[in-house]
C-alpha cells in the first residue's frame, strides 16, 4: 500500500512538474503573440532586430518582457542604435545605425497590459504618431524620440492617465502646436518635446503637471513662444530640470526668469539661443535677484551677451553653481575678482567662442573649486607664459584638471607647466607657439593628456616629459619637430614608458631610423606619418603587445616586408603608404593578424602576387595596395571579406578576370581597379555596377557595365 502511495505521489508530481515546465517554456498568450507578429509584418527589419521573433514563446523574444504571474506582455523595448558620424577605416565619414522602419501596426492595441514602450532611434519616416497609442491606458513609459515622425502629436495621448515618462524629442517633422490636452497627464514626471518643429505658444495647461521633474522644450530654431503674462511655471514646484532652448521671444519676458528663479528644486536650467543680451540683464537688479540655491547647472550659450556684467549678475544669485556654459556669446573684458570669490562651488566653466584676451583669465584665478576651463577660439594673442601666469597666481592652479586654450593665437614657447599640480588634460592646439621646448620644462605631475597640435614647435621632446609617470596621450603632430627619432624616444623612456598609450608625431620633420619601441608596453597608437624617417622596419615591432594602430606612411622607409617580419598580433590599422618598401606574396605568411581592419601599402615597390593570406583577414574593412608592381590575379575568394568597404588595387599589373565573389560584398563603398591588365566581363552585382566607370578604366580587355564596351 505504501508503495502504491509512493507511485501515485510520483505520478502526480511528474504531472505538476511537466505542467510547470511547459508553462515556463511556452507561457506567451496566443492573442498577444499574434499581435506582435502583425506588428512585425508591418516592420522593415534590415538589421535583424526582430530575428528572434519566431519561437513559440513570445516572452523570450528580444525586447519583450512578460509578467511572471499572468504572462501578459508588459514591456516592449526596441530602441535603435545610433553612433555619431565617424571617419571610417575606408576614409569615409559614416554613421553607424541599427534600426527598424516601416509603420507601427494597430495590432499593438491588443496589448492591454503594456506598461512600457520604447521605439526610439528608429525610422518611421512618412508616418505619424499613431492615435491608437492613446488606448494603451496602462502605459507608464512612452519613448518615441528620434523616429522621424511627422504630423502632430495626437491628442489621444492625453488619455494615458498613468503615464510618467513621455519623450517625443528630435522628430524634426513633428509640427503644429503642442496639444494643451497634455496638461491632463497629471502623473507625468518627465516630458521632452524638444527639437521638433512646433510653433505657436506653449500651452499654459502644462502648469497642471505638478509632479513634473524634467521639462524640455524648444531647440534648433524653435518657433515656440511664451505668453509673458502666463504664470503656469510657478505651479511646477517639483521641477528639477528645465530647458527653454531657442524659445524665440524669451528675451522679451523678464517675468519668466523671475518665475524660474523661484522654483525651489530646480537644479539645471537651459536658456541656450534665447536671444538674451546686456539689455535683458538691465531688467534685473542683481542685489535683489536670486536663483534658488538648488540651481547647479546653467546653460547660456549662443546668446548675445557682450559685457562682463553677466558675471556680476551671476555672482550673487548662483553661488551654488557647479557648471556654467557661456560659450558662443560675444563676451570680452575682465570681471571683478568678486566673481571668482563668489563661485565657491563652480567646477566646469565653458567660455569658448567669445572674445576674451589672455589677461582676462585673471578673473578666474580665485575659483578654488574649478576643475575644467574651456576657452577655445577666443582672442588670446599674448605669450603663453603670461596667460598661464594670470591663472596660476590664484588657487585655481591647485584645482584645475582640464584646460583647453586651442584655436587662439597664443604665441611664445612652451613654459614650465608644473604649477598646475592636478592638471590632467592640457590642450594648446592650433595656436602660434614656436621654437624649441626648453630642456627641463616640467609637466604637471598628474598630467594624462598633452595636445599641442598644429603649432610651429621645433627641435624635439625634452627629457623632462619622460618623467611624467601618468602621461597617456602625447599629441605633437603638425609642427616642425626635427630631432632624431631615437633621441625623442630615449627622452620618453623614463617612467612615462609605463603609461603612454598614444603618441602622435605625424606631419613633422623628424628624421633618423625606427628605434626599439618595445619598452612602451602599453602603447596602442603610434603615428609617425609624414616625416623623414628612413631605414627598415625593425623586428622589435612585434614586442609591442598592445599596439592597435601603426601609421608610418609618407616617410623614407626601405627594405623588404619579408616573411620573417612580425607585426603585433593586436594590430587593427597599418599604414605604410608612400615609402620605398619591397615585398612579395610571402610577406604576410607567418603573421597573426586576425584583428587587422585596415591595410594601406599603396605607393611602394611591392611585387609578385597579392598575398593569399589576405583572404583570411575576415575583419578587413579597408585594403589599399594601389601604385605598386603587383602581378597575377585578384584572389578568387576576395568576396569572403564581407566587411570590406574600401578596396583599391589600381595602378598595378594585375591580370585575369574580376572574381565573381567580389560582387557579394554589399558593404563596398569605394572600389578602384583601374590601370591594370584585367580582362573579361565585370561581374554582375549591384555594388560593382554602381561605381563610376573611371574605377575600371585603362584595362584594355575589360568590358560590361558600367563600361560602355
Amino acid at each position: 500500500m505504501n508503495i502504491l502511495k509512493v507511485i501515485m505521489f510520483m505520478f502526480v508530481l511528474s504531472v505538476v512538474l511537466q505542467a510547470a515546465y511547459g508553462q515556463h517554456h511556452i507561457r506567451c498568450i496566443p492573442k498577444e503573440r499574434d499581435a506582435l507578429l502583425q506588428f512585425k509584418a508591418a516592420i522593415v527589419d534590415d538589421f535583424g532586430m526582430l530575428s528572434s521573433w519566431t519561437t513559440p514563446d513570445c516572452c523570450q523574444w528580444e525586447g519583450i518582457r512578460c509578467t511572471n504571474l499572468t504572462a501578459h506582455i508588459i514591456s516592449i523595448h526596441l530602441p535603435g542604435q545610433y553612433h555619431y558620424p565617424y571617419l571610417s577605416l575606408s576614409g569615409i565619414y559614416k554613421v553607424s545605425r541599427r534600426y527598424i522602419s516601416g509603420e507601427i501596426h494597430k495590432s499593438l492595441m491588443e496589448l492591454r497590459h503594456l506598461q512600457y514602450l520604447n521605439l526610439s532611434l528608429n525610422d518611421f519616416t512618412d508616418t505619424n504618431i499613431p492615435e491608437f497609442l492613446g488606448s494603451l491606458t496602462n502605459l507608464r513609459y512612452l519613448d518615441l524620440s528620434s523616429c522621424h515622425f511627422g504630423g502632430q502629436i495626437p491628442s489621444q495621448i492625453s488619455s494615458l492617465s498613468h503615464l510618467k515618462y513621455l519623450n517625443v524629442a528630435r522628430n524634426y517633422y513633428l509640427e503644429g502646436s503642442i496639444p494643451p490636452q497634455l496638461g491632463n497627464l497629471s502623473r507625468l514626471q518627465y516630458l521632452d518635446l524638444s527639437r521638433n518643429s512646433f510653433e505657436g505658444y506653449i500651452p499654459s495647461q502644462l502648469g497642471n503637471l505638478s509632479n513634473l521633474h524634467k521639462l524640455y522644450l524648444g531647440g534648433y530654431d524653435s518657433a515656440l513662444k511664451i505668453v509673458s503674462s502666463d504664470q503656469w511655471l510657478s505651479n511646477l514646484n517639483s521641477l528639477t530640470h528645465l530647458s527653454f532652448n531657442s524659445i524665440s521671444n524669451f528675451y522679451s519676458s523678464p517675468s519668466y526668469l523671475r518665475t524660474i528663479a523661484k522654483l525651489p528644486k530646480l537644479r539645471e536650467l537651459n536658456l541656450i539661443d534665447c536671444g538674451l543680451s546686456y539689455h535683458f540683464l538691465l531688467s534685473f537688479n542683481p542685489s535683489n535677484f536670486n536663483f534658488s540655491t538648488s540651481l547647479s547647472v546653467l546653460y547660456l550659450s549662443g546668446n548675445s551677451f557682450t559685457q562682463p556684467m553677466i558675471f556680476q549678475w551671476l555672482s550673487n544669485p548662483t553661488s551654488n553653481l557647479v557648471e556654467l556654459d557661456l560659450n558662443g556669446n560675444l563676451l570680452k573684458g575682465s570681471t571683478s575678482n568678486h566673481f571668482g570669490l563668489a563661485m565657491n562651488s563652480l567646477e566646469h566653466l565653458d567660455l569658448s567662442y567669445n572674445v576674451f584676451k589672455g589677461e582676462d583669465l585673471k578673473s578666474f584665478m580665485n575659483i578654488c573649486t574649478l576643475r575644467s576651463l574651456y576657452m577655445f577660439e577666443n582672442n588670446m594673442t599674448e605669450d603663453l607664459s603670461s596667460i598661464l601666469h594670470n591663472l596660476s597666481s590664484g588657487c585655481v592652479r591647485y584645482s584645475l584638471q582640464q584646460l583647453c586654450l586651442r584655436n587662439n593665437q597664443i604665441r611664445g614657447s612652451v613654459p614650465d607647466l608644473s604649477a598646475f599640480s592636478n592638471l590632467k588634460k592640457l590642450d594648446l592646439s592650433y595656436n602660434l607657439l614656436s621654437g624649441k621646448i626648453p630642456e627641463g620644462t616640467r609637466l604637471p605631475s598628474h598630467l594624462e593628456q598633452l595636445l599641442i597640435v598644429s603649432n610651429s614647435l621645433e627641435g624635439g621632446v625634452p627629457k623632462s616629459f619622460g618623467s611624467t609617470c601618468t602621461l597617456e596621450l602625447l599629441h605633437l603632430s603638425f609642427n616642425k619637430l626635427s630631432e632624431d627619432l631615437t633621441v625623442i624616444f630615449n627622452h620618453l623612456s623614463g617612467c612615462s614608458r609605463y603609461s603612454l598609450r598614444e603618441i602622435y608625431l605625424g606631419q613633422n620633420k623628424v628624421n633618423g631610423t625606427l628605434p626599439d619601441f618595445s619598452i612602451f608596453a602599453k602603447l596602442e597608437t603610434l603615428d609617425l606619418s609624414i616625416n623623414q624617417i628612413s631605414g627598415t622596419l625593425p623586428n622589435t615591432l612585434k614586442l609591442l603587445p598592445s599596439l592597435k594602430r601603426l601609421y608610418l606612411d609618407n616617410n623614407k622607409l626601405n627594405g623588404t616586408i619579408s616573411e620573417d617580419l612580425r607585426f603585433p598580433s593586436e594590430l587593427e590599422e597599418l599604414s605604410l603608404m608612400s615609402n620605398s618598401l619591397k615585398g612579395s606574396e610571402q610577406m604576410f605568411t607567418n603573421m597573426e593578424l586576425s584583428l587587422l581592419k585596415s591595410i594601406d601599402l599603396s605607393n611602394n615597390q611591392l611585387s609578385g602576387e597579392i598575398p593569399k593570406e589576405i583572404e583570411g583577414l575576415f575583419g578587413l574593412v579597408s585594403l589599399n595596395l594601389s601604385r605598386n608592381q603587383l602581378k597575377g590575379k585578384i584572389p578568387s575568394n576576395v568576396g569572403e571579406l564581407t566587411s570590406l568597404e574600401f578596396l583599391d588595387l589600381s595602378r598595378n599589373q594585375l591580370v585575369g578576370s574580376i572574381p565573381s565573389s567580389l560582387a557579394l560584398i554589399d558593404r563596398l563603398t569605394m572600389l578602384d581597379l583601374s590601370h591594370n591588365y584585367l580582362s573579361g566581363k565585370i561581374p554582375t552585382g549591384t555594388q560593382l555596377q554602381s561605381f563610376d566607370s573611371s574605377k575600371y578604366e585603362d584595362n584594355v580587355d575589360l568590358c560590361g557595365p558600367p563600361l560602355t564596351k
